[in-house]
């Protein structure tokens, strides 16, 4: 491991392109040391704006906006993939530090090369193919080249279940996305596990336990988190050691949250990453000593990482999502109740307009088993609920 360079300043001015939930629990955890957070977003009523020490309204996918910003800072990071790369490698030619690097991010953000690489890596992922199009698709499934059933993800633009659908019938060639793709074949899944890790400049690196997800059949985005997964020590382990070795690989500075499949034969695949916090780590607020936005921050400042060890032996994570049917001015039903639940930790996000399964908060539970855990956290799922006010 590499000692870190410690100046012991926290007044280095960082910039957060993106002042979403995720940029609001980093400026709460840069509060502690009062460390300064700047935010470009659209609107000055996203949720982090006011927990921030700065705010530029701007669109971090226009060339102007983004660069007249990281002008202004002196260290600049994301909350969001979907940001213009071309101001960020101006911005780097020019001497600004940028975490994780334009060309890092510039191959998450398509799927198919962030595909490419791991083949190109050696990292075991699920079979795919590169399509440009609907029609493309199509022709390679006559071909033979692809079997139903699938799963087409878009290259670009996907996020928090957007862009992505199981392809399983002909009847379901119909509703092709018609844009550039990367089809997989259907994986036989056992569990989804995801692992986070964190690593500095200087290439100290460490990570999360690993964590079970399920996914909300319809909206196709996690519901529910449980930490320690429950999988054996040994299939823990390669799993770590597959999320550092990809972390290594791609020289990320800050966090990077992979997401693993764990097949019915035992098998660990890639699929796919994200280069930020994640919905995947926000337990660690409440069940390891460092929280992964605290780690997300000593990382890109290249301060000493955080301890991510269990604190406890179980936790829960429950999104909170717009009710299916609900659109407008958001207000919470079930609060009162699930305020009273014995070490259930609330985390609204304070986003003013409530949409059909739009993350609006999450739920985190604690408890001396996994078994007692999921057994809280069934007890109170569904019952806090965002929906419009009438």
């Amino acid at each position: 491991m590499q000692e870190s360079s410690f100046s012991g300043k926290t007044d280095t001015r960082v910039g957060v392109l993106g002042a979403g939930q995720l940029g609001k629990m980093m400026a709460l955890a840069a509060g502690n040391w009062h460390l300064p957070l700047y935010f470009l977003d659209k609107s000055p009523d996203m949720p982090a704006v006011r927990f921030g020490a700065g705010f530029t309204e701007g669109d971090f996918q226009s060339y102007e906006d983004v660069y007249r910003f990281g002008k202004t800072v002196d260290l600049l990071t994301i909350e969001i993939e979907h940001v213009n790369i071309a101001a960020l490698k101006q911005l780097e030619a020019e001497g600004l530090p940028i975490h994780p690097t334009p060309a890092v991010l510039e191959m998450i953000k398509d799927k198919g090369l962030q595909k490419t690489f791991y083949r190109v890596e050696a990292l075991p992922t699920a079979p795919f193919r590169l399509y440009d199009d609907a029609a493309a698709i199509r022709a390679g499934l006559e071909r033979g080249d692809i079997v139903l059933p699938f799963v087409q993800k878009s290259r670009s633009e996907g996020y928090d279940g957007k862009g992505v659908q199981i392809v399983r019938t002909a009847a379901d060639l119909l509703r092709l996305m018609d844009t550039p793709s990367v089809v997989e074949q259907l994986v036989d899944i056992d569990k989804e596990l995801a692992v986070i890790v964190a690593r500095t400049p200087s290439g100290d690196i460490k990570a999360y336990p690993p964590v079970e997800m399920s996914f909300h059949p319809e909206a196709n985005l996690v519901e529910f988190l449980l930490c320690p997964a429950r999988i054996d020590a040994s299939t823990a382990r390669e799993a770590s050691d597959l999320a550092i070795k990809l972390a290594q690989a791609m020289k990320i500075t800050g966090l990077l949250a992979v997401e693993l499949f764990l097949d019915k034969q035992g098998n660990l695949l890639i699929n796919e990453v994200a280069p930020r916090p994640h919905n995947s780590g926000h337990h660690t607020i409440e069940s390891c000593p460092t929280s992964q936005f605290e780690q997300h921050l000593r990382a890109i400042l290249n301060w000493p990482l955080g301890d991510t060890s269990l604190r406890v032996p179980a936790a829960a994570m429950i999104n909170v999502l717009g009710a299916a049917d609900a659109s407008g001015e958001a207000t919470y039903e079930g609060l009162a109740e699930v305020l009273q639940t014995p070490a259930a930790a609330i985390h609204l996000y304070g986003k003013d307009t409530v949409k059909p399964f739009r993350k609006m908060g999450h739920i985190t539970l604690t408890a001396n088993s996994v078994a007692e855990v999921v057994e809280k956290a069934r007890a109170i799922e569904g019952k806090l609920q965002a929906i419009a006010k009438k």
